[in-house]
C-alpha cells in the first residue's frame, strides 16, 4: 500500500514536470492550471493502472500449488471506468498441493483456501470438502476427527454441484 501511494505521488510529480518542460518549451504560453491539471490526472491514472494490475501481480507472486478458484469482480459509480470494465477486488485460492485424503474416507478431502482481497490481509482457513455429498464444512472449532477419519460436530453446508471450489478440489 505505501509502496503504491509513493508510485501515486510520483507519477503526479512526473506529470506534473512534463507539463513544466512543454511550458518552458513554449515561451510559458501554456496556461498556469495545466500543471496541477496534469499532476492530478497522472495520480487518478496511476491509481486506476494500480487497480487493474494488483490480481495480476498477485497471482503471479502465488507459490507453486496455489491455484485460484474463483475471483470477484467489482463495479461502483464511484469509479466510473470500472462501468466499461470491472476489476477483480477479490479472489479465492486453493492449495492443492497440500491437499489431502484418507483412505477410510475416500470422497472427503481437507484443504486449505487462501482469500485474498484489494486492501485487506489473506486470510487462511481449513475447509473440508465431501464431493460425493456436494457439501462443505469450515473446520474451526469443535470439529473432532474420528480414528476411521469421518468428522463429528462439522457444521456441514451446501454447495452447489458447479461451485468453483468445490470442482479443483474434488478433480484433483
Amino acid at each position: 500500500m505505501f509502496v503504491e501511494l509513493i508510485a501515486t505521488i510520483v507519477a503526479g510529480i512526473g506529470c506534473a514536470g512534463i507539463v513544466m518542460a512543454l511550458n518552458m518549451l513554449t515561451g510559458r504560453r501554456l496556461p498556469k492550471w495545466l500543471m496541477p491539471v496534469a499532476a492530478g490526472a497522472g495520480m487518478i491514472g496511476m491509481t486506476i493502472s494500480n487497480e487493474y494490475t494488483w490480481f495480476g501481480r498477485t497471482a503471479d507472486r502465488l507459490p507453486e500449488g496455489v491455484e485460484i478458484a474463483m475471483t470477484v469482480d467489482e463495479q461502483s459509480w464511484l469509479r466510473p471506468w470500472t462501468q466499461l470494465r470491472p476489476y477483480t477486488k477479490r479472489f479465492v485460492a486453493v492449495d492443492v498441493a497440500t491437499l489431502r485424503r484418507n483412505a477410510a474416507q475416500p470422497d472427503q478431502r481437507l484443504v486449505d483456501l487462501y482469500f485474498f482481497g484489494r486492501w485487506a490481509p489473506v486470510n487462511q482457513l481449513p475447509m473440508l470438502m465431501d464431493c460425493a455429498g456436494a457439501r462443505s464444512a469450515v473446520l474451526v472449532d469443535g470439529a473432532k476427527f474420528a480414528a476411521d477419519g469421518s468428522i463429528s460436530d462439522a457444521d456441514w453446508q451446501s454447495v452447489p454441484a458447479d461451485d468453483p471450489i468445490l470442482i479443483m478440489v474434488c478433480e484433483t
